[in-house]
């Protein structure tokens, strides 16, 4: 069977006064290491919006030391401009990042085209691998499958992480991916998973993979060994946990706040992010009891 990839997109920990806990990150890569789990760096779980150019750097500098080759790591360095996505491509293509994720610029509207040139110059100029990022919940700007295609035919862009949440995104990548041997697609939706994997998925990058590391990992796993009911048991646990989590708010902030109860050393997100109250903890806490995962 075809390698699968799990991948986590690593939150970033901070300490009381909103600095970056690096010790505390060490300890969330080794975490997810153990489980058999690649690593994003940077990306929306790890609140790359609120980071300084340095910070992303340092960051994703110590989470490349710590993994120390027993995994893979990528690294998200879209911005809204070509321009500082590149500068920051070359300093992450320095610390050895096996890929380069990019997410479609955010705040300023694109044409397709604008999309199309964006994502080429990019890739024209990173040393790696370079993987589109589509969220256009977040962005506002989608790649149409389309342009997909059309940027399939770059050399440097081996793929595609589609979080737009539907069945029907994922398929017309997929269409694109199962067309030719070098355009991978990967899940970034929890719940579809299993779905991808089975319609020529690579694999997925998942956030809620940080509270649930072991199913994440066994979906995609026991989808290679050609066990497509274990695949599909573990697919309807993280899909159950998805479901009452993602209920109470915006999910990465409940990503990282169900983390919180479990290890406090992951911090609290920057500020404007969502600050919890005593009543969203205890329904988070009788969450994590429902599903038998340890605080």
């Amino acid at each position: 069977m075809k390698e699968r990839l799990p991948f986590v997109a690593l939150v970033t920990c901070f300490d009381d006064q909103e600095n970056i806990n690096y010790p505390a990150v060490r300890k969330q890569v080794r975490r997810q290491v153990a489980a058999g789990n690649n690593i994003l760096c940077c990306g929306t779980n790890g609140d790359f919006t609120s980071l300084t150019f340095e910070e992303k750097v340092r960051l994703c500098g110590e989470v490349v030391d710590e993994v120390a080759g027993k995994v893979k790591v990528f690294v998200n360095v879209g911005t809204p401009s070509t321009y500082e996505t590149i500068l920051l491509g070359k300093e992450m293509v320095k610390l050895g990042v096996d890929a380069i994720a990019v997410i479609t610029p955010y705040f300023i509207g694109c044409t397709q085209d604008g999309l199309f040139t964006h994502f080429s110059r990019v890739a024209d100029a990173l040393q790696r691998p370079v993987y589109l990022y589509d969220i256009p919940a977040r962005t506002q700007n989608h790649i149409e499958p389309a342009t997909a295609a059309r940027l399939a035919d770059h050399p440097n862009i081996l793929g595609i992480k589609d979080s737009g949440g539907t069945k029907e995104t994922i398929d017309a990548y997929l269409e694109i991916a199962n067309g030719r041997n070098d355009f991978d697609v990967f899940s970034g939706p929890d719940s579809l998973i299993y779905y991808a994997l089975s319609h020529g998925a690579k694999g997925c990058i998942s956030g809620l993979g940080n509270v649930m590391p072991v199913p994440l990992n066994a979906i995609c796993k026991e989808f290679e060994k050609g066990d497509m009911a274990a695949s599909e048991r573990q697919q309807d646990l993280f899909t159950k946990l998805r479901i009452d989590l993602y209920a109470l708010g915006y999910a990465p902030a409940m990503v990282k706040r169900a983390l919180y109860l479990m290890d406090a050393s992951v911090g609290a997100s920057r500020q404007p992010a969502l600050l919890s109250t005593p009543d969203l903890d205890a329904k988070i806490r009788a969450i994590l009891e429902k599903h038998a995962i340890a605080q």
